[in-house]
């Protein structure tokens, strides 16, 4: 695979984090406001609603193109749906203040 495929791949995923991400974040932000579910945290809400729409994507993808649906497409987008999860709930800062407080410090 040559470089420039690579990085036309890379381009396309990230492309697909963003658009999945803000869609997370609107129907979270409708789903919200019903009233069975105001006493859900937000952040709940927002998981379940990327581990349904990641999947639904690739399926409909999987569809369109006539692809055949293999098992570890699913488990794929099981774990991007934690990536456009942090991305919606803004929680790449989590991440990095994690990481800063656990990194190793050279200076002790």
């Amino acid at each position: 695979m040559s470089m420039e495929i690579l990085m036309q791949y890379v381009t396309y995923l990230l492309m697909a984090i963003g658009v999945l991400a803000f869609l997370t974040s609107i129907i979270t932000q409708v789903i919200k406001e019903m009233p069975g579910l105001k006493k859900i945290q937000t952040n709940v809400v927002a998981l379940v609603v990327a581990l349904i729409l990641c999947p639904l994507a690739v399926v409909i993808l999987c569809i369109y193109f006539s692809i055949q649906i293999s098992w570890y497409y699913i488990v794929g987008t099981m774990i991007a749906a934690f990536i456009v999860y942090l991305v919606a709930t803004g929680g790449w800062e989590k991440v990095a203040e994690m990481w800063q407080r656990t990194k190793f410090n050279k200076h002790k």
